[in-house]
Parts: structure tokens; sequence; C-alpha cells
């Protein structure tokens, strides 16, 4: 798919993971693309089907459909191209010689399908889930090369493996049915010994456990399903990621580590470091990991809490940037970041945690400061403002001592205060510890909007 190689790039460059060979990059193993890997995909194909292993099939689209209709019965619903049925079909075990001479001279179009042996068990020992049998006789013949001459997933996975020297395999665990065709392969073209370790991990389930989680789940429900946003290249549609919902890589990482593992130790943050040196394919469970996306949040704010100013600072400046904020002053932002980040739970809850540092709210929550509002109260922050001009340093220690004199000599509680003097400043019921929020704005933009909204509620 158009893109779709850009953007595996894209997401492990966001995650901080730097392949150690790629397309991109290159490596010992050249061409890195199944594309350009072509005629040594054939190759095998045909040293298979010299070796009796796997055969050439000629049957159409309608003679497959036939087959499937008549052999399709209560106990058989969906029909196999097995070894029940292959001497009965159009391919180079039931035709003679000349006959399947003739329509390769003609290009007939074909498919190569591995010969899968009748009456045999198919073993291996996968790492998760120890020791795997199948009985052959459950196995189709799957296709291994298409018509077009690209392999398909069984024998490019088998060839590159062998070629690549790959010594681990890791794949999700709906490719367990397909193993025993893969470990037969393995043992038809001569390379049962230097076969790779197994390993099939758990499935990523639905928040209700009824299925592994897909985009369609996301869609319904509101969450990312994918690292970055997706443009499909032909409907043009965006699929909203990780990162632009507003997820740090490490909290990324972390939760999907998480889904399917468990640490011997008693906690569950975890940077890419840890994880690395604490992993170990013992602990990975074999049951599926419902995805919860309030947990995935958490993660991500449990980082953002953990993760110094300056560390965050060029995301949060370019979301701030991108709300139309000035955000050129660093020093202050380093402040402003400082002060908001244990509040936020995405990186995009900066712009409302930490806009009204920057600019003035351009509404106010009045409804909330009427429902308590007195003449005392009126009178308390009228003569507050002109003991604010007289505030030599102007810093949360000095605000606060000035605030609470004033309060204790009106007799009125300073918390019953603190909440319309919250909305003065901010707009709401949120924010950082109000007199940082005041140190921060300065003297004269606290009094500014104190004064806004005092003729607000008048």
């Amino acid at each position: 798919m158009a893109g779709a190689e850009q953007y595996i790039m894209n997401c492990l460059d966001w995650c901080g993971i730097q392949p150690d060979e790629s397309p991109l990059q290159g490596g010992p193993y050249v061409p890195y693309r199944q594309s350009e890997r072509k005629e040594m995909y054939k190759k095998y194909a045909l040293q298979l089907v010299e070796s009796g292993h796997a055969y050439l099939a000629f049957d159409t689209t309608e003679e497959l459909e036939q087959m499937r209709q008549h052999k399709k019965s209560a106990t058989n619903p969906s029909p196999q191209y097995d070894h029940q049925v292959r001497n009965h079909m159009n391919n180079s075990l039931r035709l003679l010689p000349d006959e399947v001479k003739a329509l390769l001279d003609a290009n007939t179009p074909y498919v190569v399908r591995i010969k899968v042996p009748e009456n045999e068990f198919v073993s291996f020992d996968d790492m998760i889930r120890g020791p795997i049998c199948n009985d052959s006789n459950l196995l189709d013949d799957k296709v291994i090369l298409k018509a077009d001459g690209m392999p398909t997933y069984h024998l490019a996975v088998v060839v590159d493996d062998y070629l690549m020297k790959i010594t681990h395999a890791f794949r999700g665990e709906e490719w367990l049915p397909s193993a025993p065709i893969h470990i037969l392969l393995w043992k038809y073209l001569g390379w049962e010994h230097e076969m790779p370790q197994w390993a099939h991990l758990p499935l990523i389930l639905k928040p209700d456990g009824n299925g592994k989680l897909s985009k369609r789940d996301g869609d319904r429900l509101g969450f990312p399903i994918y690292a970055m946003d997706w443009t499909d290249p032909t409907s043009l549609e965006i699929t909203k990621g990780f990162k632009e919902i507003g997820f740090l890589p490490q909290a990324f990482i972390n939760m999907l580590a998480m889904l399917g593992w468990s640490s011997t130790e008693a906690k569950e943050i975890f940077s890419k470091e840890e994880l690395i040196d604490k992993f170990s394919i013992e602990r990975v469970h074999k049951a599926g990991a419902k995805f919860d996306y309030e947990k995935a949040k958490w993660y991500n704010h449990e980082w953002i809490k953990n993760t110094s100013a300056q560390e965050l600072l060029p995301a949060v400046q370019f979301i701030l940037k991108d709300a139309q904020l000035d955000v050129s002053d660093e020093a202050y932002l380093l402040q402003v970041i400082a002060l908001v980040k244990d509040r936020c739970t995405l990186l995009n809850d900066f712009v409302m945690q930490a806009s009204f540092f920057f600019i003035t709210p351009k509404t106010f929550d009045t409804e909330a400061v009427l429902q308590k509002w007195t003449i005392e109260k009126q009178q308390f922050f009228l003569e507050l403002l002109p003991l604010f001009e007289g505030i030599p340093t102007w810093d949360a220690i000095a605000i606060e001592s000035v605030f609470k004199e004033l309060s204790i000599a009106k007799n009125i509680k300073i918390g019953e205060l603190q909440m319309p003097f919250r909305v003065m400043l901010v707009g709401g019921k949120y924010g950082p510890a109000v007199f940082n929020i005041a140190e921060a704005i300065g003297k004269a933009e606290t009094i500014a909007r104190c004064k806004l909204m005092l003729n607000l509620i008048q």
C-alpha cells in the first residue's frame, strides 16, 4: 500500500526504535523489500515443485468455486483445497506431463501450492506455549506462490528468515494455524536444522474481551488504534494515532509492553531501557489482553507527571504554537509546564491547562461565582486590588499573605474567596495553585483580570 513503508519507519522513529537493517539504510541481506526479491521466491517455489513437495495448480476462480459448492456440507461448511481434493482438480498432480507442458506453453496462469503430507503430525516448540502438535490431515495445501509470481506470506517469511539468518521469530497468535505449513517448508527446503525459535504472542483484545482489537473498534469507541495518524491512500480518510491524540512515545511503549507481559516488580512504569533489561519471555502471557483506553491514558498521565519540563518543552511548544499562542519565551514556558503538567493526561490538555498563562480568558464561569457571591466578597476584592498594587516583590508567598490577611480582617473564609479568584484569573474552576498562577501572569495582568471579572459580575 502506498506510503505504508514510510509510515512504519516514521512510527519506529517516534518510538525511538532504530532498525539495525531496513530498506532505507540497507544491511548485509539486501534487498529488504519483498517486491525486489521476487526471483528468489520463485526459485525456491520451483525447487519445491521439483522435489515433489509442491505442485502447479491451474484452477480457475470458477473451478474453485464449483469445488467449494460441491464439497460443502453441514459438517464441512468451508471446504479446503487439501489431500482429499487435490487429485480431482486442475493441477500438475492429476494432469499428465504433456498436459502440464501444454498449459505452460500457452501461458496459462497458475499458482504453486505446498503438498501437505497425509497422516503425519507436525510438531514444534513455542517459547510461550510450549510443545505444539498439528494433524496434517487438517491442513490445506496453501498457495505459496501467486499467479503474478509474488509469494504469499507462507513462502516469503520462510525464505526471508533463512536467508537473513533470523534466530527468533515473533508473531501474533493468529498465525498459529499457519505455523505447521512454515515448519513443513523449512523441512522440505532442507533448512530444518536452521529454523529460528518460535514465539506466538497473545493478541490485544477488544475492551470487552470478545475478539481481536480492530480499527473499527477504535472508530466505534473513540480511541486510537495506530501509533500515528494514518491517511488511507485510496479514500484519503485520516485515522487518528496515539501521537496526535497526545501520547508520549515512552508511555505508548510502556503501555504496549504491559499488554501480555508482567514484571516481577510491584510497579507498572518502566522506561524503554528498563523494559529491555527486565524482559523475559517466560513472563509473556498465553492469553490475550483486553485493551483499556482509560489505563492507556493513566500510563500517559504518569509519564507526563514524571517527565521534566525541559524534556516536555518541544512537544508542548509545538502544541501551544498550533493553538496560536505566543510561546517564544522558553524560560516562561518551562515555568508554566512545571506548574500544570501534573494536571495533563494527554499532551493536548496543555492547551486548556496552560493557555490562560499566555492570554486573557475569552470567557469566565460567572455562573459558578454568582452562586455564592455576596456584597462582602465584592468589597473584599475591591479592597484587595490596591493592596496588590503595593506588593513590592510579586511572588506567590507575598500574594497569598496579603490575600489571607485581608480575608481574616473581613472575617471571610479564605476557601470561599479562592474559587472566585481562580475564575477571575483562569476563566474556570481548574488550574494549579491560584497564587502561583497570579505570580506567573504578573501583577498588572492579575489586577486587570480581576477588574474584568468584577465588571462582568456587576
